[in-house]
């Protein structure tokens, strides 16, 4: 197996398991707001809010990873 060929398995299964670890950490998000929703309506724009900068911060790590794995998969070393 050349260098070139390990770095696309690489870069497929990091690009992967980060998917799979925002999807977890988004949908426990979600999970939460809407259980802080559910006990307590009036304070649902504050929590909200507090979501999205929270689901921005997650998805983040899923898109540094694509670059990583362009990065790993088209810059020859």
């Amino acid at each position: 197996m050349d260098v070139s060929a390990a770095a696309m398995i690489g870069a497929g299964i990091a690009a992967g398991a980060a998917a799979i670890g925002a999807s977890l950490g988004n949908g426990g998000v979600i999970r939460s707001t809407v259980e802080g929703v559910a006990r307590q309506p009036e304070a649902k724009g504050s929590l909200q809010s507090l979501m999205f900068i929270g689901v921005g911060l997650i998805e983040a790590l899923p898109l540094l990873t694509w670059v990583i794995a362009i990065l790993m998969v088209f810059v020859k070393g």
